[in-house]
């Protein structure tokens, strides 16, 4: 593999090894992601890419050489789909960070893949606009690895996933072509939609290196805020429905089941909740409903008698203050797993209807197979976060075996393996179960036209 290392640095004019790098820590650090998994074996160098132009060399050099290619942006993943394999040369685009053009006039900006989310998001609100997409990692994570797994997040349930807001990619191909997909006009039916083709596809058919994106307008005036604690997971989960498909669409809809409150509880200490919420709520659920746009407070108003049909207490923030602490009961799930030890962190979705039943299932898988399983749920869309908590650094195999379960319920009710995380390595196993022999083997014939030497991140996603 010195070989391809070499030509590599030939291709790239890089004699002194500050783009193609193969210092060992390096390498190790490219082995994992944010799932905690770590490829058994590790890449031959990672390239930080500055430029299309050093993406494509990349391609072609590798191409050439037969060598599998990972690419990778910030390593927030969560299913092991940027993880650097045995052989591979990782191709980094992280520091392909720039703005290029934001578009008042007709909304969009045209971003490199390594622009951070939030950093996006926090240029264009100088123009009175917003990237609607806000995966959790939205601080971290970068806009082509929001492409590159149609990431998802709170605000989906009103303006949609990554893929409602990307209107064209450029994307280099296996063999180093640069081709352009979509179009930076509202409307376009001109050809095959490759451009929703290669989001959502992990990698596996092209390497992004531009997105024009779809901006929309800031919500005029103040969020209304509601919070509302519920007796059982399942009459939370009515609320939920009740309130998504009320006149008015919430721009947030969440769901902590008791399990997830009683760690929050131990995290923030049981006054938090009992200060914000009433009690400290360790045997019900709570929901954080949340309205944005001219309308809000009235929205609110109307919803707050539909949570409490399905048997909710309910909470309205009457200030900034109380819809932070509302808000921080949310946000403090994840720190709050993260404190009781490791967590294998899970994303199914099922039809909103089904979403009782599958917290049920959950519970249920929990109590057979011993292991404790906190749950936060997008519920406006039916996209739950089960979060196996475990000792140790490897997961157990009953773990594997309460998330085979898990994965299988899903299903069962008419859902999905995964709602925004991806396929990536950790999920393989079970994409027969969804798809079928037939759309699989279409999938893999897919890939097959885009990458027929099998270089681009091979063993991932499909």
């Amino acid at each position: 593999m010195d070989t391809v290392v070499t030509a590599l640095r030939s291709a790239l004019a890089d004699p002194d090894g500050t783009v193609v790098r193969t210092d060992p820590a390096v390498l190790d650090a490219a082995r994992t992601d944010k799932s905690g998994w770590t490829a058994p074996g590790g890449p031959v160098a990672v390239v930080e890419a500055r430029s299309v132009a050093d993406v494509q060399a990349v391609l072609r050099t590798c191409s050439a050489a037969r060598v599998p290619v990972v690419p990778r942006g910030a390593g927030t993943g969560l299913a092991g789909g940027a993880n650097g394999t045995e052989g591979s040369v990782v191709l980094s685009v992280a520091r392909m960070d720039r703005i290029i053009e934001v578009s008042v006039a007709d909304e969009y900006a045209v971003v490199e893949p390594g622009v951070l989310n939030g950093a996006l998001d926090a240029a264009v609100a100088a123009h009175g606009l917003r990237f609607a997409p806000d995966p959790a990692s939205a601080a971290i994570s970068t806009v082509g690895g929001n492409i590159a797994t149609n990431a998802g997040g709170l605000r989906c349930v009103k303006y949609g996933v990554t893929r409602e807001a990307v209107l064209g990619l450029d994307v280099v191909l296996a063999d180093g072509r640069l081709v352009s997909t979509g179009r930076r006009t509202v409307k376009g039916v001109t050809g095959l939609d490759l451009t929703a083709l290669f989001v959502g596809s992990e990698g596996t058919l092209g390497v992004v290196v531009g997105a024009t994106v779809r901006l929309v307008p800031l919500p005029a005036g103040a969020p209304a805020t509601l919070g509302a604690v519920f007796p059982t997971v399942a009459d939370a989960a009515r609320g939920a429905a009740a309130v998504v498909t009320g006149a008015s669409r919430p721009s947030t809809v969440e769901l902590l089941d008791a399990a997830a409150l009683a760690g929050i509880a131990a995290h923030l200490g049981p006054q938090v909740l009992t200060e914000t919420l009433g009690s400290s709520s360790a045997d019900g659920a709570f929901l954080l409903v949340e309205f944005d746009g001219p309308d809000a407070a009235q929205a609110a108003l109307g919803a707050a008698p539909r949570l409490q049909a399905e048997g909710g207490t309910v909470h309205h923030a009457t200030s900034a203050v109380e819809r932070e602490r509302l808000l921080t009961v949310r946000r403090s799930f994840h720190p709050a797993m993260e404190a009781r030890g490791r967590v294998l962190i899970e994303d199914v979705a099922v039809p909103r209807s089904r979403l009782a039943e599958m917290f049920e299932r959950v519970e249920a898988i929990g109590r057979r197979h011993g292991v404790a399983i906190p749950t936060v749920a997008h519920a406006g869309d039916g996209n739950l976060h089960p979060n196996f908590v475990f000792a140790g650094d490897e997961v157990p195999a009953h773990v594997w075996a309460a998330a085979d379960e898990l994965f299988r319920a899903a299903i069962d009710l008419g859902g999905t393996l995964t709602g925004e995380h991806g396929v990536g390595v950790l999920k393989r196993r079970w994409l027969g179960d969804e798809l079928g022999d037939d759309v699989l083997d279409l999938q893999r014939g897919v890939k097959a036209m885009f990458d027929p030497l099998g270089i681009l991140n091979p063993g991932k996603a499909i």
